[in-house]
């Protein structure tokens, strides 16, 4: 793991989040919109006009996606010019999403897949323009992922395939200007080899029958010795960060011995682990390494919000700055070789962001971009962050937000119940946090109260919670949510028979168990590629997930081979209650789903199918786990909000051209919202009719 890759890498998984307008380039805006006028979908979901800016290591270029013909490519400028950017790649497709620059500055290298397989392959592209080469050209269901760039190996891109063997990564060298690849280290068996930053294998971490992890060091002379074990209640709490500049320690946030992960300092030699900072509040998870060091100059603790922390004079006297000059919350996204200079992105829930270039050491600040500049011409709602405790005393970190009107005062308090949607966050072993949310402001924005739970098994809040949730699939997790339903209708925020349950991945098994478990509590559901068997989910998982299930998803889920295991997932499984189900739901599922395949889709739907019970179900044949391409977002959104408009009362945009551009498919009960078979091309399926 080489730690100046934490510096550079940047993952636009949302791009609702960090989108940006030109530099000195005065956005085009839309005259300010009309009391009530709702805030259209395509300027919530649609592509950003900007995202992702980051400064090169030399300093000489800024960095940024944008839509070429509908599609996110990259773009590059000179940073002395700014307005002289130009696309760099010409994607049609899925577009690029996640970036990083070589260490030398000549480059800008991207993962990408195909159809949301995640089978991501590795590409570079030279940052003045030209082809981009394919640095792991292989066939097949194999998967390459970015272990680390160091600008101590300028030349190379440290990369992870699993050609060899589908379970297990090897590591190689790759030459991003030639494609020249070389092995480092073929794996012996790791779920994850720990580099320095010279790109020299150190430590391997795999799990052990139990639970639990060994930590291994390599030794001189090429074996594998046992150096520390990981207990299996510190799995998802206890990762390696980086190493320094030398490879004489390795940073760990660690929870051994604690409940919540501290910043520890380990001697690669003796192992002697020294105490670098630590919270009683909540894990600590950011670092930000120092770019001539590697060693951590600041961290974060995100309780109910993010708040950054420096360890020396000079980090300390840049986040006072900062926050000096910017509103909200803020995060330091690059920063070149030198030190001088760093890209910032500043955002609140009620401003998508704005980044910035900063200097470090003139203390100024220059505005780069702002998010989806079109927003600002409507009122976007408050985030209010809200613990709610449980009936078995845990407190559960949760984000609210009021549709206009609920909260004439602004004391986040609500005068009057509305509709409210539970929207839940995937994982489990995931958070929500505080900040600007598509998904909150679109919902508000038609009417409802949008709560989203920090339910037990959430990371961030220390291992006993995340180990709280242990079997707990459709008991006390879900538990959590119906105490939390409850409390916002003692607290006059829901109506108490219009709350809708909707979310992604774990969140869409969420709602499937709301709708089969406590049908009584919820209005209706929408389910986004969320899993309704637990036995074939766990049968389904792609094979270099295998060397982790063992402690993590056998010990909190359970062992499909453990027939006792088995009884127990099948009485949490959603496919087993579907007589229960009397609300509407609506099903979306991307078609090449390798975390949740499709047929766990397929079997409720046929299920509820066989038993005449209504369901909409919306499938997309080139996306994945969630809905990457924008036409394909817009397409969802408008059905579930014309689903949620008959549901629940809000308010609905009418379909319009939201279809357009889009692959849905809609495979049954088109005929339970409204409009939808009336929209969809005559050509399309309309599944029900």
């Amino acid at each position: 793991m080489a730690y100046q890759s934490f510096a550079r890498s940047a993952s636009l998984c949302a791009l609702g989040i960090a989108l940006v307008a030109p530099l000195q380039i005065a956005a085009q805006t839309a005259p300010p919109a009309a009391a009530g006028q709702l805030i259209p979908r395509e300027a919530i979901f649609g592509n950003p006009s900007r995202a992702g800016a980051q400064v090169s290591p030399d300093g000489k270029h800024l960095s940024w996606v944008a839509p070429v013909d509908g599609v996110m490519n990259l773009w590059v400028a000179p940073i002395a010019t700014p307005t002289q950017g130009k696309a760099i790649t010409a994607d049609k497709g899925r577009g690029v999403t996640q970036y990083f620059w070589a260490p030398d500055g000549s480059h800008v290298l991207y993962v990408q897949d195909a159809g949301g397989n995640e089978n991501f392959h590795v590409f570079a592209v030279p940052a003045m323009g030209g082809a981009p080469r394919d640095l792991t050209p292989v066939d097949g269901k194999v998967r390459a992922m970015v272990q680390g760039v160091s600008k101590l190996r300028p030349d190379v891109v440290l990369v992870g395939l699993n050609d060899r063997d589908p379970q297990f990564f090897d590591l190689y060298e790759i030459d991003y200007k030639t494609g020249t690849r070389k092995m480092v280290i073929q794996n012996p068996g790791y779920g994850q080899i720990i580099t320095d930053n010279q790109f020299k294998p150190r430590f391997g971490m795999k799990q052990v029958p139990g639970g639990g992890s060994s930590v291994d060091r390599l030794e001189a002379d090429g074996s594998w010795k046992q150096a520390f074990r990981i207990a299996g209640e510190d799995a998802f709490t206890t990762n390696p960060v980086g190493f320094n500049k030398d490879g004489t320690a390795l940073y760990w946030v660690d929870s051994r011995g604690r409940d919540k992960a501290a910043l520890l300092k380990m001697d690669a030699a003796t192992l002697k682990t020294t105490m670098i900072a630590s919270s009683d509040q909540a894990d600590i998870q950011g670092i930000l390494p120092d770019p001539e060091t590697f060693e951590p100059m600041a961290y974060a603790v995100n309780y109910l919000k993010n708040e950054w922390t420096a360890l020396n004079a000079e980090a300390k006297a840049d986040l006072t700055f900062l926050a000096s000059k910017l509103p909200g919350e803020i995060a330091i996204t690059s920063i070149t070789d030198d030190g001088r200079l760093a890209t910032v992105a500043a955002f609140a829930a009620e401003a998508p962001g704005t980044s910035y270039l900063y200097d470090r050491r003139a203390k100024t600040l220059t505005k780069l971009f702002d998010v989806r500049p079109e927003l600002a011409n409507y009122k976007l709602q408050p985030m209010q962050p809200v613990e709610i405790r449980t009936g078995d005393g845990k407190t559960l970190v949760s984000y609210l937000t009021l549709p206009a009107g609920a909260d004439a005062n602004g004391d986040g308090k609500a005068d009057k119940p509305v509709p409210m949607v539970l929207f839940v966050h995937g994982g489990p072993w995931a958070r929500d946090g505080y900040g600007y949310n598509s998904t909150h402001q679109w919902l508000a924005d038609r009417g409802y109260a949008v709560l989203s739970v920090n339910y037990r098994g959430s990371t961030g809040f220390g291992k006993g919670f995340v180990n709280a949730a242990i079997g707990e699939w459709s008991g006390k997790m879900h538990q959590d949510l119906l105490d939390s339903v409850d409390w916002a209708v003692k607290q006059g925020v829901a109506i108490p028979d219009k709350v809708a349950i909707m979310g992604g991945s774990y969140g869409g098994y969420a709602t499937l168990v709301g709708v089969t478990f406590t049908p009584e509590t919820f209005a209706c559901g929408v389910d986004i590629v969320g899993p309704s068997n637990l036995k074939t989910l766990m049968e389904s998982f792609p094979a270099y997930w295998r060397p982790l299930l063992e402690g993590t998803f056998y010990k909190h889920i359970g062992d499909p081979t453990k027939p006792e295991d088995v009884k127990r997932m099948m009485a949490q499984s959603p496919i087993s209650r579907v007589d229960a189900i009397k609300v509407p739901l609506l099903i979306g599922q991307g078609q090449n789903d390798p975390r949740v395949v499709k047929a766990e889709s397929d079997q409720i739907v046929e299920a509820m199918r066989a038993k005449k019970l209504p369901v909409t179900y919306v499938n997309y044949p080139d996306e994945g786990h969630g809905f990457q391409r924008p036409p394909n977002r817009l397409s969802f959104n408008a059905v579930a909000e014309g689903f949620l408009g008959q549901c629940l009362g809000g308010k609905a945009e009418p379909i319009g051209d939201d279809f357009t551009g889009s692959t849905l498919q809609v495979l049954e009960g088109a005929q339970y919202v409204p409009g939808l078979a009336e929209a969809l091309p005559k050509s399309a399926p309309a599944g029900g009719q």
